[in-house]
């Protein structure tokens, strides 16, 4: 049977927490430092404090420590694993492959999709060193993904099912930190690609006009994770690491779903990788939750345009409808919205719209009102830009953020109860779900006879059916062979009693895949794409490699390349529109992004069927 894992991100421990209890079965999160979001810094008390909890449902916690590392960075790198690992991490997410010797063999390692983890020949590089799990690019298609898996089988495979997509390949986009000195690969990513640019020809011409062409949609997979699943993935993603609580419960709650129905469906061939169920939880819904519309991006492989999100980089909500007047309230400084829309709206819903000039504005409804199932009516500070005809977007439902927080969803273990009532007293044992055992015996002599044995039966079956702590609990064996008389706050403490038991012993945790360290083994590499930003590091290559961009900025450079293609997208492939008349010829090349005065040159290696960003 082979275990299936959902693995949510997690900003910091409290969201951690809400994860799992929405059926996670791991989470990512980082410590104080080495993460490759500086936004998301924990510390290592509050990693502690995620997988204690984490654990009691066979749930795991993973760190990320993916940045590369400088040499002066060694000593404080190596003293931050320890305590990780000190503080219950199950396993160490990096990039860099100082952590290889740093780590010390201790726990197990994950390549993170910093990596650059693309084919079969990388991914047999990074098991041969010793990584339990290879985290994948995300612009795979399944055929690449079951090759790679049918190349490492001794390697678990992991890949981002949901959220924001890199436009560029993982962990070989120099763009920030040639813009702003602000490394991607050091956590400090400015998101240059979510920026509105010119695209201009070699002539100056503007062939598209203040656009964010290169920010891509967000990624959805919820509908092929059995697709994945086949092809060999048992990890599935979820990004968004800096996202709040609300996004993280939402998503984690609709994938969980979707896994939990394909394990069900799957006649014993898959199980999830930790313990417990979900129950008192909301109904998810993923377009409530912020995104910039959603693609599959190439797990098909190539197919016709619509990955990019141009007109709405940093999201727009779910659409309402358009708006067919615009009343202002000069005395109040408000206006009164009046909308051809069939959505129920409610006070203090966030809308969103595009202005005339590109720009995405966004306001708080005060009023919102529905006066019959064509219209809406929105009362809200008066908005300069709105006008008559405007598509107006919803993002930010407030019924459905009050319904997630009043029923959040609780994390609960089953556990089986066995009640025998005899001469010898009264003998209780429980076993859970993943295994453990506990039982209590109490003599009985004494106690008074039950008068009434249907109602005592009645109520121990009723109290011994209840939870407590984490613990639901259910009579599966019930044996009266003598009728002492037990009240109601008896069978509640036994109850506790159990819940108490089975909290002392150790969560039977499924095993986690764990491989040696290879001494001998090499990773083959040839530039400065391989990040190697240490003398530890460089080793793990065998020979001398260019210094890591970090450290030399070289103007040749390429500061960015993708599967993506801005020609492509527009409809402009030479190759897919040849003798269209739909493209733009050859020595009208190379083509310019110009943003704020700043000019990225375009290349386009069409035999790879990719794009390169460099500077100009």
């Amino acid at each position: 049977m082979k275990e299936l894992e959902l693995l949510a991100p997690a900003r910091n421990a409290d969201i951690g927490i809400a994860a799992i209890d929405c059926g996670a079965d791991a989470v990512y999160m980082a410590g104080p430092g080495f993460g490759a979001r500086q936004a998301a810094g924990n510390s290592v008390e509050d990693v502690a404090r995620l997988c204690a909890y984490a654990h009691r449902f066979g749930a795991r916690v993973f760190a990320t420590v993916n940045t590369i590392v400088f040499d002066d960075e060694l000593e404080s790198f190596s003293s931050l694993l320890r305590e990780l690992e000190e503080a219950g991490v199950d396993a160490l997410i990096m990039q860099d492959m100082a952590g290889l010797s740093l780590s010390g063999g201790r726990i197990p390692l994950h390549a993170s999709t910093q990596c650059a983890v693309r084919d079969a020949a990388k991914a047999g590089d990074l098991a041969s060193l010793g990584f339990s799990r290879l985290i994948l690019e995300r612009e795979l298609s399944l055929e690449q993904i079951r090759g790679i898996a049918q190349a490492v089988p001794q390697c678990e495979l992991e890949c981002f099912v949901h959220g924001a997509l890199c436009v560029c390949y993982s962990g070989q986009c120099y763009l920030s930190e040639h813009i702003a000195s602000r490394s991607a690969n050091r956590g400090a990513c400015i998101q240059a690609c979510r920026s509105r640019y010119d695209l201009i020809d070699p002539d100056g011409r503007v062939l598209v006009k203040d656009k964010a062409l290169l920010s891509l949609k967000d990624l959805r997979l919820l509908d092929r994770l059995a697709d994945l699943a086949d092809a060999g993935v048992m990890s599935f993603k979820i990004e968004g690491r800096l996202k709040n609580e609300s996004y993280v419960r939402n998503v984690v709650r609709q994938y969980s779903l979707a896994l939990d129905a394909l394990v069900a469906s799957s006649g014993g061939r898959y199980c999830r990788s930790s313990f417990g169920r979900v129950s008192e939880a909301f109904v998810p819904a993923l377009d409530k939750t912020f995104n910039r519309g959603y693609t599959e991006l190439f797990l098909d492989g190539k197919k016709a345009p619509g990955w990019a999100a141009m007109d709405a980089a940093k999201g727009m909500g779910e659409k309402i409808g358009k708006l067919i007047s615009v009343r202002k309230d000069g005395s109040r400084g408000s206006c009164v919205l009046e909308i051809e829309s069939t959505a129920r709206l409610n006070n203090g819903d966030g809308f969103s719209f595009v202005a005339g000039n590109g720009e995405v504005i966004g306001f708080r409804g005060d009023v919102c009102e529905n006066p019959d199932r064509k219209r809406a009516r929105i009362v809200c500070k008066y908005q300069e830009l709105l006008y008559k005809g405007a598509i107006l977007y919803r993002n930010l439902d407030s019924a459905f953020e009050k319904e997630i927080a009043r029923a959040p969803g609780r994390r609960l273990l089953d556990v089986k109860v066995g009640l025998v009532l005899d001469d010898a007293g009264l003998h209780l044992s429980a076993c859970s779900e993943d295994g453990r055992r506990v039982s209590i015996e109490r003599d009985m002599d004494g106690a008074e006879e039950a008068r009434n044995r249907e109602r005592l039966e009645a109520m121990v079956r009723a109290q011994l059916c209840k939870t407590a702590d984490i613990y639901a609990f259910k009579l599966e064996e019930c044996r009266f062979e003598a009728w002492p008389l037990l009240s109601a706050a008896q069978l509640n403490a036994l109850r506790r009693e159990l819940a108490d038991a089975l909290s002392a012993l150790q969560c039977n945790m499924r095993p986690l895949l764990k491989r040696e360290l290879s001494a001998d083994a090499r990773l083959s590499g040839s530039d400065y794409r391989d990040n190697a930003a240490n003398r530890r590091a460089a080793a793990v290559y065998g020979k001398t490699l260019p210094d890591a961009f970090e450290l030399r900025h070289d103007r040749n450079a390429e500061l960015m390349r993708s599967r993506y293609c801005i020609r492509c997208e527009l409809g402009i492939c030479p190759k897919r529109n040849a003798g269209s008349g739909r493209h733009i010829a050859a020595s009208a090349e190379p083509l310019f992004l110009l943003n704020n005065g700043r000019r990225l040159r375009l290349e386009f290696d069409c035999r790879h069927c990719e794009m390169v960003v460099k500077a100009e």
